[in-house]
């Protein structure tokens, strides 16, 4: 009996020993080979699941809609008002009842009784389902019969196809300002001609015309931009009206905002400007000739100071020509015009109109120096040599 028991604790020793060396038997196999056993293996701590949601519930895209679709389905309620010219005020109202990504497509006419707009750029927006939204939208007139106040509009499913290119490169284009996008769309939907935007007066006196364009003058450099782009976009120059008129060219050349941009629209380089004044003062149009003296007083002042003295003292020549070389002479911006206008104003006198001119023009830049250097220019009367005097 106790043999017995002898032999059954035997067994289970040894089972117990065989478990043991299974467990550590890597540690004593390192251990006879005389190299150390390998760290533990680090147990990644467990993860959290993350909450799933439940099988039924589903998130809907937005329905994609345009502006006009929309309003025609009655999905969305609508107002719009503006102010004829730029600006575009909407208010929408999502009745769909579900969320909707409204598109505003650029190039939709607006009209009411008396006008008619212009979309000039797309907009995108999010409506949830009965939510309200507002938003400013730019515009541009359509037609310069324009009333320019603000009234209500209405969206049309008119279309301007001569407007396509121009509305697609604005969309490329946001820096465009609105005075150039303004013109070159009536440019385009009624091929107005200069008179219609020019702030300039026309040399041989402003044509009377039964539509009133003064809600849409601007700029002469807005004018020389809105060319530039017709031009970007492929319209051809000569189909324009706008270009017909050549005092533009020389508007735009003398005005110091545009010349820069007229000289790139024109082709004319810095070799070849001087030429442009000397031509156009020599042989140009001869309402507009004299205007060349105005142009090379602001970007040749040094000729202009040697010249412009003896074109007035010149007795032959046309006194349209003396009065505007003296004018002109103020447009160089330099103290020493002040001084040869004074002169000028001594040798003609005030009862002339060159004296006139001269003494104006005197005052004038005196008035602009001293704005720029705090100084004033004083002329005492030549005794010898005229001198600058500064007080």
């Amino acid at each position: 009996m106790f043999k017995s028991l002898l032999q059954t604790f035997g067994v289970i020793a040894l089972a117990a020993m065989v478990a043991v060396g299974y467990v550590y038997w890597p540690d004593l196999a390192a251990m006879v080979k005389g190299t150390p056993a390998a760290a533990p293996v680090a147990v990644a701590a467990a993860q959290p699941t993350p909450p799933t949601l439940p099988a039924n519930v589903q998130f809907a895209p937005a329905v994609m809609l345009d502006l006009p679709a929309a309003v025609d389905q009655q999905l969305m309620q609508t107002e719009f008002t503006a102010n004829g010219r730029d600006r575009m005020h909407i208010s929408i109202t999502n009745k769909s009842g579900q969320h909707v990504r409204l598109h505003v497509p650029a190039g939709l006419i607006f009209q009411n009784a008396n006008s008619s707009v212009v979309l000039l750029r797309s907009r995108d927006m999010d409506l949830k389902a009965g939510e309200l939204k507002q938003d400013d939208l730019q515009i541009a007139a359509s037609t310069s019969a324009n009333q320019v106040v603000d009234a209500s509009y209405s969206l049309t499913s008119l279309s301007e196809p001569k407007l396509f290119p121009l509305i697609a490169h604005l969309q490329k284009h946001p820096e465009i300002p609105h005075a150039t996008v303004q013109t070159a769309v009536l440019a385009l939907t009624e091929n107005l001609p200069v008179s219609a935007f020019a702030k300039f007066s026309q040399a041989g006196g402003d044509i009377p015309s039964k539509f009133d364009t003064s809600a849409f003058k601007v700029e002469t450099s807005d004018i020389i931009s809105a060319l530039s782009v017709l031009r970007e976009i492929g319209i051809q120059d000569e189909k324009l009206a706008l270009t017909i008129d050549p005092q533009l060219k020389i508007e735009a050349m003398i005005d110091p905002l545009s010349h820069a941009q007229a000289m790139r629209y024109y082709g004319i380089t810095q070799q070849t400007e001087w030429d442009f004044w000397k031509h156009h003062l020599l042989q140009g149009e001869e309402s507009t000739r004299h205007y060349a003296l105005y142009g090379i007083a602001r970007f040749y002042p040094d000729v202009a100071l040697q010249m412009l003295p003896t074109w007035v003292r010149e007795t032959k020549t046309n006194p349209v020509y003396r009065v505007s070389a003296v004018q002109a002479l103020a447009e160089t911006q330099r103290p020493e015009a002040v001084v040869i206008l004074h002169q000028l104003e001594q040798e003609f006198g005030l009862l002339t109109d060159i004296g006139k001119a001269a003494h104006n023009a005197a005052t004038v830049l005196d008035a602009r120096l001293s704005k720029t250097s705090g100084t004033k220019i004083a002329f005492h009367p030549p005794q010898g040599e005229p001198r600058l005097a500064l007080k």
